[in-house]
């Protein structure tokens, strides 16, 4: 059976444990920066222009971090099918990569995305402005510490 002439074998495509060796796009910096900072809609313009500049497969991984953003925007707005439904698409960037990636630490920023739909969800539509700000915890580096 002929080989389709847009599959790429395996052996050419590198391990996404590969891609995550190095540092993060100088634009990513600065949206995790501001993602931190709380500031979800300026961290989603600096992660998608380091996202439109990657060309490897470790631009799905900005493209998840924004997204998480745009789910905490929603949470914080009150947008309820909005946080999740952005919660859902951020999980098909971000789950094939693995616990620490470019120095972050995703099975942290995991579960703290977890912990955040978890309480949306309990509140429901009707009570998530009763939603607790302190859960939108922020992208924790490998190297750091982390917080009691």
């Amino acid at each position: 059976m002929p080989e389709s002439p847009n599959l790429i074998p395996a052996a050419i495509t590198p391990p996404l444990s590969v891609e995550c060796q190095g540092d993060l796009h100088p634009l990513a910096e600065k949206g995790i920066l501001l993602f931190n900072q709380g500031q979800y809609w300026h961290a989603h313009e600096a992660l998608e222009a380091a996202w439109l500049e990657e060309t490897g497969p470790i631009r799905e991984l900005y493209r998840g971090i924004l997204q998480v953003g745009v789910t905490y925007l929603h949470v914080e707005r009150g947008n309820y099918p909005g946080a999740l439904k952005v919660y859902r698409r951020s999980l098909r960037w971000l789950d094939p990569f693995p616990e620490i990636c470019r120095g972050v630490n995703l099975a942290q920023f995991r579960l703290d995305l977890e912990n955040v739909i978890a309480e949306v969800q309990r509140l429901g539509p009707d009570h998530l402005a009763e939603f607790d700000r302190s859960l939108l915890k922020p992208v924790i580096r490998a190297s750091s510490p982390q917080k009691p």
